[in-house]
C-alpha cells in the first residue's frame, strides 16, 4: 500500500514529509494566464468575454486548497500592471498563496514583458472546443536560474509536494533549467515530485517541435516520482507509442496504454507512479472518461463514466492531478486515489473556467454513485 512517511507500509520509491514538518502541502510551478472566455459564443464572433485565471501547474494548486483544503503556494511572476493585478485578485479567491509571486515592472507597452492571456471556447456537439493563446515574452517565461530562492521554499519553510509540467518547460529555453533546479532542491529536502507532460503542439511548434519536448522531458524524468499525461502526451512528449489507438487519437485500448507505461518504467526506474485521464470524445460534450494508474509493480483503474455530459472539459486533467495527489498526501492507497482523481476531473468539467468548483463532499458522492440526484 501506498503511504505517506511515517505510515505503516511499502513506500516503493517515493517517501512524502509530514505535515508537521512543512509550510505546504503542495507548492506549483508555473504561468498564470488570464482566461477569457465567449460562454456559449466564439472566440472569432463574440462582443463580450467572462475572465478566470487559469494554468495547468497553477490548476493543480488550486483545486487541493479549494476542494481538499490544503495549504498550497504558487511560484510564478507577473507584469505589474492592471492585467496582472487581476490576475492577482483572481488568485485570491482561489486561495492558493502567493508568498512567492513576483511582479516586474511593466514598460507601458509590453515589448520586454507581458501576462499571459487564453481564449478559450468551450466546444459543443460535432465543434470541438478551441484555444487561442497569446503568451508570448510573459513574465514567467523571463524567469531564470538563481531567481527563486528553492531552498527557502522546500527546506526552510517545507514542502511535502512539488509539481510542475511540460506546459512551464515550454515557454522559454530558460523555464526547464529552471525546472530542474526547482526539482532538485525538491529532491534534496525530501518532497515528492510530481510532473504533468501536458503536451501542447502551439507551445513546441517555433522551438523544435515533439523532437524538442522529448529531448527536455526525457532529461528531467529521472527527477519525477509521479508523471501524470494522457495518451498524446506520452506519445509526444516522450516518445513512447502506444498501441491500440484510432486514427484521430481519441480512443485508447487500456491493454496498449498499460504495454507503453510498463515500458516508460523500464527506461525511467525512478518513477514512483504514473497516472494518466482516459477520454473519448465521442462528441465535444459527451465523452466517456476514465483514469489509469500504474503504482508498485501493480495497475490500478478507476471505473469509465459512459456519456459524462461535458460544460468545460478545460481543467479536467489537473483536476484529476489534484484528487490524485490529494489520495496519496492524506495516506489512501492508489485505487481510492485514482479513483478520486477520475470523480474531481469529472466534477470539475460539469462548471465553467479552468479550475475547480467542486466540494470534497461532491468527489466522495461521486466516487460512490454514478447518479445526480438533487441534494436538498
Amino acid at each position: 500500500m501506498f503511504r505517506p512517511e511515517g505510515l505503516a507500509g511499502n513506500m516503493h520509491n517515493l517517501n512524502i514529509k509530514a505535515k508537521s514538518q512543512c509550510a505546504w502541502d503542495l507548492v506549483s510551478l508555473g504561468e498564470v494566464m488570464l482566461r477569457l472566455d465567449p460562454g456559449d459564443e466564439r472566440i472569432s464572433t463574440t462582443r463580450h468575454f467572462k475572465v478566470w485565471e487559469g494554468g495547468g501547474e497553477y490548476n493543480v494548486a488550486r483545486g487541493l486548497k479549494r476542494c481538499f483544503g490544503m495549504d498550497t503556494a504558487i511560484v510564478t511572476m507577473l507584469a505589474d500592471n492592471s492585467v496582472g493585478r487581476l490576475v492577482e485578485d483572481l488568485m485570491m479567491q482561489g486561495g492558493v498563496s502567493q508568498k512567492y509571486v513576483r511582479f516586474t515592472p511593466y514598460d507601458g507597452v509590453g515589448r520586454t514583458v507581458r501576462n499571459g492571456l487564453n481564449f478559450t471556447e468551450r466546444g459543443f456537439g460535432i465543434r470541438p472546443a478551441l484555444g487561442c493563446s497569446d503568451r508570448g515574452h510573459t513574465a514567467i517565461s523571463q524567469l531564470k536560474l538563481g531567481d527563486i530562492d528553492w531552498d527557502q521554499i522546500f527546506s526552510r519553510d517545507g514542502a511535502r509536494w512539488f509539481h510542475t509540467g511540460g506546459i512551464f518547460c515550454a515557454l522559454s529555453e530558460t523555464t526547464p533549467l529552471v525546472a530542474r533546479e526547482a526539482m532538485e532542491a525538491a529532491k534534496r529536502a525530501g518532497a515528492g515530485v510530481s510532473y504533468d507532460l501536458n503536451y501542447r503542439a502551439s507551445l513546441w511548434k517555433s522551438i523544435g517541435g515533439k523532437s524538442k519536448a522529448q529531448e527536455i522531458n526525457r532529461s528531467l524524468a529521472p527527477l519525477i516520482d509521479v508523471m501524470l499525461g494522457n495518451e498524446e502526451d506520452f506519445t509526444a512528449a516522450l516518445g513512447f507509442p502506444v498501441s491500440g489507438l484510432d486514427e484521430d487519437h481519441s480512443k485508447l485500448e487500456t491493454s496498449g496504454f498499460k504495454k507503453m507505461i510498463e515500458t516508460v518504467v523500464k527506461e525511467y526506474p525512478a518513477l514512483s507512479v504514473i497516472a494518466t485521464t482516459l477520454r473519448y470524445a465521442k462528441t465535444a460534450t459527451l465523452n466517456d472518461w476514465g483514469a489509469l494508474c500504474y503504482c508498485d509493480g501493480k495497475f490500478y483503474q478507476a471505473p469509465v463514466r459512459e456519456d459524462l455530459e461535458i460544460y468545460d472539459r478545460v481543467g479536467g486533467g489537473d483536476s484529476f492531478a489534484s484528487g490524485l495527489i490529494y489520495g496519496f498526501l492524506s495516506g489512501k492507497d492508489p485505487q481510492w486515489s485514482v479513483e478520486c482523481g477520475a470523480a474531481h476531473g469529472a466534477l470539475a468539467m460539469t462548471t465553467p473556467g479552468d479550475t475547480t468548483m467542486a466540494t470534497l463532499a461532491e468527489v466522495l458522492q461521486a466516487m460512490k454513485s454514478k447518479t445526480a440526484r438533487i441534494e436538498r
